[in-house]
């Protein structure tokens, strides 16, 4: 059974943000994953896109001449781990200082063929 992984790091999104797109394609093939996130509007959803998209190019890669048929590709796993956080200072009042985070992302994609 094969499998393709990729995994990005240091996405500049919040993994709260990235989270809630992971779960309407977590599960489904890689067709119907492609066509939910192409016409979503987020931000997220794009680059979800893309990295499940590499994800489905290493399999392919990986397989070699081994022929792998488009509809028998799932996603068997999206993982949204946060990664560092950028701080940045923003003057407040009474001169104080405000914290920024600017958060980012590492976002691990796994697809699988499916037996049979």
């Amino acid at each position: 059974m094969l499998e393709g992984k990729t995994i990005q790091k240091y996405i500049r999104i919040s993994p709260s943000k990235m989270r809630r797109i992971s779960v309407l394609v977590k599960g489904k093939t890689w067709k119907t994953s492609d066509a939910i996130l192409e016409f979503l509007p987020h931000k997220g959803a794009r680059i979800l896109r893309k990295s499940i998209n590499n994800a489905y190019s290493n399999l392919v890669n990986k397989a070699g001449e081994l022929k792998v048929k488009e509809e028998n590709i799932w996603i068997k796993d999206i993982i949204i781990n946060e990664g560092p956080k950028m701080k940045r200072i923003r003057p407040m009042s009474l001169g104080r200082a405000g914290l920024i985070r600017k958060r980012t992302t590492n976002i691990t994609v796994v697809v699988q063929e499916k037996e049979g």
